[in-house]
């Protein structure tokens, strides 16, 4: 009898990765990148949308000097900065490669079968750098749980998931 589909993910992977092996909603295996991966890339992510965010800011003072803007004009403006720069980051990361996600080796993908994200791309930015951050700092300021839902996106470990399709490992 042959080797089982599990044994195959951990000779080609290794244990630790084949542990991450799951599907799409469509059947389709894949390796989901692991918590460390996922990390950098939301960090790298997010220290672009930081220094997005400081230019602005640094735009609007210089701005501001010249033209003395109203005191509520600037705010409208700081929080214009605020939504802006994650949407337009998110616009360079419909095929889910932000520069986060190519230094950590990862993509973001539509759960449902593993296709890009395309259009929603700048909405999932300004969720992974601006929302999910204040949703998790209100949850442990007010101590409450994870919110409910489902997913629509997984970040997958793009080499791992090559090597198990190039030994056509399937769950």
């Amino acid at each position: 009898m042959g080797e089982s589909p599990k044994d195959r993910a951990v000779r080609v992977l290794g244990p630790r990765a084949a542990k991450r092996v799951t599907v799409f909603r469509d059947g389709t295996s894949y390796v989901e990148a692991g918590a460390g991966r996922q990390f950098v890339a939301w960090l790298v992510d997010f220290a672009v949308f930081v220094l997005g965010v400081v230019t602005g800011v640094l735009v609007l003072a210089g701005v501001d000097r010249t033209a003395n803007l109203d005191g509520g004009l600037i705010a409208l403006a700081m929080l214009a900065i605020l939504f802006a720069v994650p949407m337009l980051y998110g616009v360079c990361y419909g095929n889910g490669r932000a520069l986060g996600a190519v230094l950590a080796g990862t993509r973001l993908v539509r759960i449902s079968g593993g296709g890009r994200i395309g259009k929603k791309a700048p909405w999932a930015m300004l969720i992974r750098t601006v929302l999910m951050p204040a949703l998790l700092a209100a949850m442990h300021t007010w101590g409450g749980g994870a919110p409910g839902g489902s997913l629509a996106r997984v970040s997958v470990d793009i080499g791992a998931t090559g090597r198990l399709r190039a030994a056509d490992v399937t769950r």
